[in-house]
């Protein structure tokens, strides 16, 4: 009897949800189904039947969208777009997310549309345990600002501003990329320089080096500059998952970029300082020559060129082998580049002299 029971039942949801689908747009997954009811307004008994029965259904899946509070309906993907408005303050409050709700909408772009709203119904970077800002520095280092509404920008920038911890290398480093410039999300750069957050002795980074290399052209590096921080400080140690500046410009072939650190910093062309006390220093030839270490591939050949013009020695030891150069290492790669570190010698032709012996 309870088989037939159980037949029947799981019947007669099939046959709610096929009749609900046509009232629904269309929708074709029980997910986008859960959706619509998570903020359905429509409390009619067949719609609650219908939620019922699919919630049997489902049972030991996935939490129903129905039955998710409202901060956990807006950062759960499969519960569709989220919907202004349905944040709930309490919700906030007593979040039952494992991780802070703030730092997860912001730090996945997807989820940005619910930022506001989190941020005007209390949710606050004090909250979380880690910077959301840097949380989001950390995941993507220049993220496609293009998408995000006025009002997110305007809450990352609050963001910037509220949260002292998102004075950090990799927040630096977001901030002033091409696509957070192109929104206007570098004014918290100006603020924190005005406000005396970067005055030297006052952060854990060179903040020459944690800009990305667009930027050191600008009157914000140059105030830097003005202030007392150096590029040398900015090849220093911090604590951050993005490269520093002279790495990326380096690994994207921003040529400006180089020469302003060489410029300043002329043995970069020869060594680059570890990171970490733990590490060993570099050689930018031998970097170059590593495969898939250049973002554009095309490029190598002029980025040797480049750098032997500024100074770099193809005959420099390696300092994870002390009996190996950087030509020796062009030659193990077979590299096309072996013929500009090691140009073969031209024999010489001594021109006979008229009236000379045996004249």
């Amino acid at each position: 009897m309870r088989a037939i029971q159980s037949r029947f039942l799981n019947w007669a949801a099939a046959c709610l949800l096929a009749a609900a689908a046509p009232l629904l747009g269309g929708c074709s997954t029980a997910g986008v189904l859960l959706t619509a009811a998570g903020v359905a307004t429509d409390t009619s008994m067949t719609w609650e039947i219908v939620k019922h029965l699919h919630a049997k259904m489902t049972e030991g899946g996935d939490m129903p969208c129905h039955r998710l509070d409202s901060v956990e309906r807006a950062l759960n993907l499969r519960c569709g777009a989220f919907v202004p408005g349905s944040v709930l303050a309490k919700d906030l409050q007593t979040s039952k997310l494992q991780g802070c709700a703030l730092t997860v909408a912001v730090r996945d772009p997807r989820f940005w549309p619910a930022v506001p709203e989190f941020i005007a119904k209390g949710a606050s970077p004090e909250g979380c345990s880690r910077s959301p800002l840097v949380e989001l520095a950390q995941t993507q280092a220049c993220p496609d600002f293009s998408t995000a509404s006025p009002a997110v920008l305007q809450s990352m920038r609050w963001l910037a501003d509220a949260d002292a911890r998102a004075i950090h290398h990799d927040v630096v480093r977001m901030l002033s990329c091409p696509s957070a410039v192109r929104a206007g999300l570098d004014a918290p750069l100006a603020t924190w320089l005005a406000q005396g957050d970067l005055d030297t002795g006052k952060v854990a980074f060179g903040p020459l080096g944690a800009l990305h290399p667009d930027y050191l052209g600008t009157p914000f590096a140059r105030a830097l500059e003005a202030q007392g921080h150096t590029a040398r400080q900015g090849l220093g140690g911090y604590d951050g998952v993005q490269p520093r500046g002279f790495e990326l410009a380096l690994r994207s072939s921003q040529w400006a970029a180089l020469d302003w650190w060489i410029t300043r910093v002329p043995e970069l062309a020869n060594r680059v300082p570890p990171t970490q006390g733990n590490q060993l220093p570099w050689v930018p030839l031998a970097r170059v020559l590593t495969p898939n270490f250049l973002a554009h591939a095309e490029n190598q050949t002029e980025m040797v060129e480049f750098l032997l013009a500024r100074g770099a020695n193809p005959w420099q030891k390696l300092p994870y082998d002390a009996g190996s150069s950087v030509v020796q290492y062009a030659r193990v790669l077979k590299s096309p580049q072996l013929v500009l570190l090691d140009p073969p010698v031209m024999p010489t032709v001594v021109a006979a002299t008229a009236g000379g012996p045996g004249q």
